[in-house]
């Protein structure tokens, strides 16, 4: 039944229905300026003073003021509206956006994928279907391109790496931009004012708003969208104003052509200024990466009929003003305001600047809790500020960096006009990556032919790349922040990643036999004691070698033996119904099992999950609903020999065909269920031994590898092994505590491991 049918059958009519829907996308429009557009509508603060900065302030013509509004309002209107909000935005992964919702699409249609441990059980999840349109040669050519040849898929994740990293190097430049070119206003009033007042005040806001992240946006969400409205709606009457009163004639500029007059007039200095021209759509990536809290069509409304409109005036507006005061270019935003409404404008783009700012903040937190699902950034402590809004989340080690981050590019620089030439590297770069990850879901996931994908390339490509070409030419000016922040961030991810990887491959090749330990225990003196013993493996399948090294030192395992696989999967939210696993290990009198944790990228683990009831209750679950008809293979006690050719892994990799997903969320540690009261059946044998060796004690069995890098390895590997994955993994989060294991119970393996 669809939703409206399920309405009509409650007696609300199709008009009521289509009111309401109407009034629901409204509503999230609203919510959304506060959220999403609060760094881009701030960008009219700074974007005129930092295009005229250098020798292009020399050229005081109006047909330069109406080259660099012509190219703004294309470069807004072809980029903001016309690839973002029609195009990319319908590149959604099952509702979220952003550049890892693109590289998961293409990860689940190609096979790119970077995490261990994925399995065929996995693609049967809802969120996780890649049926659709009939596969076309050039989407097979493609995936048989990216299969053949590793190094391109290597190359892929770099380049996606490169976004995230630039995207995270906004979150320091945006803060540092928007605050200290909000501040710098007041100067105009109080001419006084030493410049170092302004950097103090500035860092003072900064420091403020750090300090309140703890607390979470969701208690101050509700001023964020009238401060947001209430500034395009200044700004845009400013626009409207100026129009009028300096240059009603400035619409002319509308037209390409000035463009081409611009550039051929100003030449190689017009070519470097337009590294300040890109700052007029500081914020879009923004629209697509917040996807997942709004819907597309609430975005798509929010940005056409309010932003665009409104910041093409004020755009319009401060060019008018510029044509007939020349000399007031780097003042140009607050001289343009009227004397009378100065002082409101000014604290109102003050609070303009810092809901700006936080939401770059807040994409910062999420992009990283992404990149620690994905194995490429150490565990960092993320704590949920919001129990009625899922995904609000603060990362206080995160906060604090790009805090000290801010105070120092803030003091460092003192100018807007170099941050902006950092802001510039910084967004281009991110768009041209969507752009490139874009083209690639046209083919491969869109299904689209080739001619399409290739002229969205070159068309936004094109257009990008002259805008990256102006902002590598202002690297000494500033434009190496971003660069070296990247850098930074990148090594980190990439040595995370592959550390964590060459641990993986580890355990696959050194996994122990479960026939050999069980042939092993007359000469160790092996034998089983009360409880259940939980051990922790990043295996899906086989008896990783951690458990080989406990039971050899110490020659005795719990009466129930459960492997636990915690592991991320490319699709953004899994179900609690799909989150456990369970299958056996090895012939029932074994009573060991598998517990496979599944968690989307976007999915944040409880420290409060109750995952030892949660576990237990999916292995009763899970012998209770087990046929009575199991397989019938014998295994004899006689060491090396094994009725029927079949090993106690192939047991294993035949039982993942019949395993259990926990699909029931109400608690079955009910000791009346247990017993079969009220209308229940009796449990069965192998349940009741379960719940009793439950009693007896629950303890957690954790492997705590060592990395270090073979001699044979080279200078390079051996710093990067031996000192910096090192250094991370001594400092990151403990993955007990990631795992909220009670110190009490725990057991910890040391392992070294060589790569």
């Amino acid at each position: 039944m669809n939703p409206s049918e399920e309405f009509l059958e409650q007696g609300i009519s199709q008009q009521n229905l289509r009111k309401a829907s109407c009034m629901t996308v409204a509503t999230l429009a609203y919510q959304s300026l506060g959220v999403v557009y609060g760094d881009l509508s701030t960008s009219p603060l700074y974007v005129y003073k930092t295009t005229f900065s250098g020798k292009l302030s020399l050229h005081e013509n109006d047909e330069e003021i109406y080259g660099v509004f012509s190219f703004i309002f294309w470069t807004f209107t072809l980029i903001a509206l016309f690839k973002y909000t029609l195009i990319v935005m319908s590149a959604d992964d099952n509702g979220e956006g952003g550049t890892f919702a693109l590289y998961s699409l293409l990860c689940r249609h190609a096979r790119l994928s970077i995490l261990p441990n994925q399995q065929a059980t996995d693609e049967k999840l809802s969120a996780y279907a890649t049926h659709g349109s009939v596969e076309t040669w050039q989407s097979s050519a493609l995936k048989s391109f990216f299969e053949k040849h590793p190094r391109f898929r290597t190359g892929l994740f770099i380049l996606v790496l490169l976004g995230t990293c630039m995207a995270i190097g906004d979150g320091v430049l945006t803060p540092t931009i928007s605050v200290l070119s909000a501040v710098s206003g007041v100067r105009l009033k109080i001419t006084a004012l030493h410049e170092n007042y302004v950097v103090l005040i500035s860092c003072v806001i900064i420091v403020g708003l750090f300090s309140l992240q703890h607390h979470g946006t969701n208690r101050v969400a509700f001023m964020f969208a009238p401060i947001v409205t209430a500034w395009l709606l200044c700004i845009s009457s400013i626009g409207i104003y100026n129009i009028f009163r300096w240059n009603p004639h400035i619409f002319h500029a509308l037209s390409p052509v000035y463009m081409l007059k611009f550039l051929k007039r100003t030449g190689i200095e017009g070519w470097i200024s337009l590294g300040g021209v890109v700052l007029s759509i500081t914020g879009v990536e923004t629209m697509f990466a917040d996807l997942g809290h709004f819907s597309s069509l609430s975005i798509r409304v929010a940005f056409s009929f309010l932003v665009y409109p409104c910041l093409v005036l004020a755009y319009m507006g401060e060019a008018a003003f510029l044509s007939k005061h020349h000399k007031d270019i780097q003042r140009s935003f607050y001289k343009a305001i009227p004397e009378a409404v100065f002082w409101p404008v000014f604290i109102v783009a003050t609070f303009a600047a810092v809901v700006g700012s936080q939401a770059v903040i807040s994409a910062t937190f999420s992009i990283i809790s992404q990149c620690c699902a994905l194995n490429c950034f150490p565990f960092v402590k993320i704590i949920h500020t919001s129990s009625k809004i899922y995904g609000q989340i603060y990362i206080p080690e995160v906060n604090w960096i790009l805090m000290c981050l801010c105070l120092a590019v803030t003091i460092g620089l003192r100018d807007t006009n170099m941050m902006g030439h950092a802001y510039g590297l910084a967004v281009t770069t991110v768009m041209f990556v969507t752009t490139c990850l874009m083209a690639l879901v046209m083919i491969i996931v869109w299904k689209q032919r080739i001619a399409i994908a290739v002229a969205f390339l070159v068309i936004f490509g094109s257009m990008e790349l002259l805008y990256i070409s102006a902002s590598v030419y202002k690297i000494p000016e500033g434009g190496w922040i971003p660069l070296a922040l990247s850098f930074i961030f990148m090594a980190i991810m990439y040595i995370w990643n592959y550390g964590t990887t060459k641990k993986h491959e580890f355990d696959v090749e050194n996994k122990v036999s479960m026939n050999r330990i069980v042939c092993l225990g007359p000469s160790l003196g092996m034998v089983r004691v009360p409880g259940i013993g939980l051990i922790y493996t990043n295996l899906v399948s086989g008896v990783p070698a951690v458990f080989g090294h406990f039971v050899t030192n110490l020659p005795a395992f719990h009466q129930v033996l459960v492997f636990v696989c915690v592991k991320s999967i490319q699709v953004p939210y899994i179900s609690e119904k799909d989150r456990l696993m369970i299958s056996r290990v090895g012939p029932k009198e074994y009573c060991m099992f598998r517990c496979i944790v599944r968690y989307g990228y976007k999915d944040l683990q409880q420290e409060n999950y109750d995952f030892e009831n949660r576990l237990v209750s999916g292995i009763v679950q899970f012998v209770e609903a087990e046929e009575d008809t199991t397989l019938k293979t014998t295994f004899i006690s006689s060491c090396g020999r094994e009725v029927g050719n079949m090993d106690i892994e192939k047991f294993d990799a035949q039982n993942q065909d019949h395993s259990f997903t926990n699909s029931k969320s109400s608690d079955i540690l009910e000791t009346k269920i247990w017993k079969g009261h009220g209308g229940g059946a009796p449990l069965k044998d192998e349940s009741l031994h379960i719940l009793r060796a439950k009693e007896s004690g629950v303890a957690f069995i954790l492997g705590h590898s060592y990395a270090k890098a073979k001699k044979s390895s080279s200078i390079v590997k051996k710093f990067a092994i031996n000192v910096v994955y090192s250094f991370l993994s001594k400092n990151c989060r403990e993955p007990d505590v990631v795992l909220n294991v009670p110190h009490t119970s725990l057991l910890e393996v040391g392992m070294i491991y060589h790569v």
